[in-house]
């Protein structure tokens, strides 16, 4: 593959009608494509920061699309599963335009490639940030015994809530880049997409969301309980309770990621019915 089979764009709609097709394809392993590039279309490119994003296509013979990434900083670049040659190709191709990377996400393999052709390419430093691990439902399987309460979708009332647990996720999880607590809160509730887990007595413990469905697919992200509150299987319930209903709303693919270092939350997925489908990294790219 050539430098130049590698077609790019910072229009996220013009990326859509090159790569629509063939993220919809394989929309599990595009899922984090699918789901980025409908909030850039819909709520505008700037969505995550000031700076332009870019994307990319890889077009073979008769014009076919192969591969795609985008890059949102401050976001590492996000690839779709590419060979060795794609990734050298798409290095040499970013090099040559002078964009730089802090680091790129995507499948294990690819992912690992193209941060070895980013090292050879720039002789920048390297790092795996993060091991991944991305499930889809299978059959699902409420947790027993289920804790008392019951679950119910957030609504206006529930901004403040959402915004602080949202700020607590990020900080939980080390991730301080992204759209604010305000909007994101506000997206959720104007779409439904947050549930939330509330005691008998009303004070709400957990909460679970999901992404807008895209090619059949809604990922459930973030989950969060508050650590005072954890051990109780509230996560388990609510995220049990947000599963049936991306089911019910018509979802073909319910997915999840997990981090691979946090056994307890891997353990408690695969209970409600999650199954693996492949796992994911993060790598980090220094001077």
């Amino acid at each position: 593959m050539r430098p130049d089979d590698w077609h790019l764009t910072d229009e996220p709609r013009e990326f859509r009608e090159w790569a629509g097709g063939f993220l919809g394809s394989r929309p599990a392993l595009h899922t984090v494509l699918l789901t980025v590039l409908d909030a850039l279309c819909s709520r505008g490119r700037h969505l995550y920061s000031d700076e332009v994003p870019l994307f990319g296509v890889a077009r073979g013979e008769g014009g076919r699309v192969g591969a795609a990434f985008l890059h949102t900083p401050p976001f590492p670049l996000h690839v779709s599963p590419v060979g060795g040659e794609g990734a050298e190709a798409l290095v040499a191709r970013l090099a040559g335009v002078g964009h730089r990377l802090g680091g790129v996400s995507g499948e294990h393999a690819a992912a690992a490639g193209l941060a070895a052709a980013w090292q050879r390419r720039t002789g920048a430093g390297v790092r795996l940030v993060q091991r991944q691990r991305l499930y889809a439902l299978g059959e699902l399987s409420v947790p027993e015994p289920s804790p008392e309460g019951r679950a119910r979708v957030a609504g206006t009332g529930d901004r403040a809530l959402l915004m602080r647990w949202y700020d607590a996720f990020k900080e939980a999880v080390g991730q301080s880049a992204g759209q604010g607590a305000g909007p994101w809160a506000d997206a959720r509730i104007a779409q439904g997409g947050v549930t939330l887990w509330e005691t008998a007595e009303g004070e709400v413990v957990s909460m679970a969301g999901v992404t807008p469905a895209s090619a059949g697919q809604v990922r459930v992200a973030p989950v969060y309980t508050p650590e005072r509150l954890r051990g109780r299987g509230y996560a388990g319930a609510v995220t049990a309770q947000v599963s049936r209903a991306a089911v019910a709303g018509g979802a073909a693919h319910v997915l999840l990621f997990t981090d691979l270092a946090n056994p307890t939350s891997n353990a408690l997925y695969q209970r409600i019915g999650y199954r693996t489908v492949t796992d994911f990294a993060v790598w980090g790219f220094g001077d």
